[in-house]
């Protein structure tokens, strides 16, 4: 009996690209993009590192259904951003830096800070999905998702020096315009209104200005929503419609404080 995905001749290019080696040139592409290791002291591992890693690339482009013909292009615009997509990243070291005082050295931000990655990752998943490379930047966003649990959708617009903190269960969408010195904190949601398949090309995620900071868990919603420059977005708010600059925005929520011995009810657990 033949596999039903074969009968159906779903697979016309034979495969698809394979998870592990995505990841694993995604992984050393970070390393080498930052000479990570004791190896990366002599130049000529870094150059032939560089040569594996588009050799690599040239084997996930055609699995993910770019024709030969076209694979060098892809890999040559790639080369050519390659300086660019790294100052980028160390602006956004420097970030780290200025805003976490947990930060002590810029080897730690390297191997330690899953927000770092993240962003990393993305600046490179970002130009392979501008370039219109089917499958593997999302392939590359996944995979970041599943490792910090930060969710970044490559096409999403992101300026300079972004700053992500602890980062778990960050969303952020594909329309989504974040603008340059932002800090966001973990749980934030930059997310749509509507998930109607119709709306697939209008942009449906909200715009965050300049210089805003957005504190954990707060959800923010719809493609006419835009965070003016400088706001502050506190903590667990839900937010819906544009605020103007500067404005600080919060939930208020109150919290009694009792002592044990003063309670007015009596507490039974069963377990």
């Amino acid at each position: 009996m033949k596999h039903p995905i074969y009968t159906a001749n779903y697979l016309k290019s034979g495969v698809l690209p394979d998870k592990k080696k995505t990841e694993n040139w995604i992984e050393e592409l970070f390393q080498w993009l930052f000479c990570i290791g004791p190896q990366y002291a002599e130049y000529d591992y870094f150059l032939a590192k560089e040569n594996e890693l588009r050799a690599t690339l040239k084997k996930l482009l055609l699995t993910a259904g770019v024709e030969e013909a076209n694979c060098d292009a892809y890999i040559s615009a790639l080369d050519d951003k390659a300086i660019s997509i790294h100052r980028e990243l160390e602006e956004d070291l420097k970030a780290i830096f200025r805003f976490d005082p947990a930060a002590k050295s810029r080897s730690e931000v390297l191997v330690a800070y899953p927000g770092f990655f993240a962003i990393a990752v993305y600046r490179i998943a970002n130009r392979l999905w501008k370039m219109k490379v089917p499958l593997l930047p999302r392939m590359l966003s996944e995979y970041v998702h599943g490792k910090t649990g930060i969710d970044i959708h490559p096409g999403a617009t992101i300026g300079s020096r972004f700053f992500i903190d602890h980062g778990t269960g960050i969303v952020v969408g594909e329309t989504a315009v974040i603008g340059n010195d932002v800090k966001m904190y973990q749980g934030v949601t930059l997310g749509a209104l509507s998930v109607l398949k119709e709306e697939a090309d209008i942009k449906r995620h909200p715009t965050i200005g300049n210089d805003v900071t957005i504190y954990a868990n707060a959800t923010i919603l719809g493609g006419k929503t835009v965070i003016g420059n400088g706001s502050v977005i506190g903590g667990n708010v839900w937010i819906t419609h544009s605020v103007p600059q500067n404005a600080l925005v919060y939930h208020k929520s109150e919290a009694t404080i009792k002592t044990k011995e003063a309670f007015p009810e009596p507490l039974n657990f069963v377990i």
